[in-house]
């Protein structure tokens, strides 16, 4: 049972990454490879909010999602955009190399530089016993923090206009647009969206494994894209499942077998499932009509 404590923990902040990547994929088709370098930048942004301007952990939140989420809308308005109606081969290759430029630009030292950095915590982490199970307080900040989070979104996605707007744009973006709806602003929208979750996810990651560097956000995005596929990508519940799926398959291989093999167990999981079932646990197969 600690083990599985452990692993919602990392499962949790797979979550909050992997929803940016289903959500962009469910709007406009594309797998955002640099994804999980918003997820970096919005670390290091927390880092110097708590480091630098000692700002209370609420406002290091509201810094991290506003800084992420405008980087994401400024990538899809220069990288993206100009490329919607290209087609996907080259959209995929840019979200490549903006993911490259990402992580070797902000290594240089006038930005955030090549090194390791200690992550500080805004908190004394305690711990409890329940049950036989530890549980610590960086625990239950980091499951408050994503449920509400998840709460957010579901609001957004299924209560608001733009809401309604991205689901409409999902199903037929051609269609949307006729409606009506800025196609353009919607899909901005989304980027910014998945990349507000994304800084809460780096934050959350600093706090909890408190390293950061600018090559963070290779393996967690990878993971996190793998907990896409494997609940369904462009599905949102999907993206949640396998993502604990994810965080419970590495801890638990960690702990039973070695630690060296969970990093490849995800992409075991990953060949396994587009084996078996390549739209996923939670995905629809998609028919296109002639």
């Amino acid at each position: 049972m600690q083990q599985v404590v452990n692993g919602l923990q990392i499962g949790f902040v797979y979550a909050l990454i992997a929803l940016g990547y289903t959500m962009v994929y469910g709007i406009v088709r594309l797998i955002n490879f640099a994804h999980g370098d918003v997820f970096m930048v919005g670390a290091f942004i927390g880092l110097y909010a708590i480091e630098r301007c000692r700002l209370p952990l609420f406002a290091v939140f509201l810094l991290a999602v506003a800084g992420a989420a405008l980087l994401a809308v400024v990538i899809d308005k220069i990288a993206y955009r100009p490329l919607r109606n290209a087609p996907r081969i080259a959209s995929l290759i840019t979200a490549i190399g903006v993911s490259l430029f990402l992580e070797y630009f902000t290594a240089l030292r006038q930005v955030f530089g090549p090194n390791y950095y200690s992550f500080p915590r805004p908190f004394a982490v305690s711990s409890r016993e329940v049950c036989g199970v530890e549980l610590t307080n960086l625990q239950a900040i980091i499951f408050l923090t994503t449920l509400c989070c998840l709460a957010l979104l579901y609001y957004v996605v299924h209560r608001t206009r733009m809401g309604r707007a991205m689901r409409a744009v999902s199903h037929d973006q051609v269609t949307a647009g006729l409606m009506g709806v800025n196609v353009n602003l919607v899909i901005s929208f989304t980027f910014g969206l998945g990349a507000a979750l994304a800084g809460v996810g780096g934050v959350l990651y600093g706090i909890a494994y408190p390293q950061v560097n600018t090559f963070m956000g290779v393996m967690p995005g990878l993971k996190a894209f793998t907990a896409a596929v494997l609940g369904g990508i462009g599905s949102i519940p999907g993206a949640v499942l396998g993502a604990l799926i994810m965080g419970q398959s590495e801890t638990l291989t960690a702990a039973y077998l070695s630690s060296t093999y969970r990093d490849g167990i995800a992409f075991v999981i990953l060949i396994a499932v587009l084996l078996l079932r390549p739209t996923g646990i939670l995905g629809v197969p998609r028919t296109e009509k002639v």
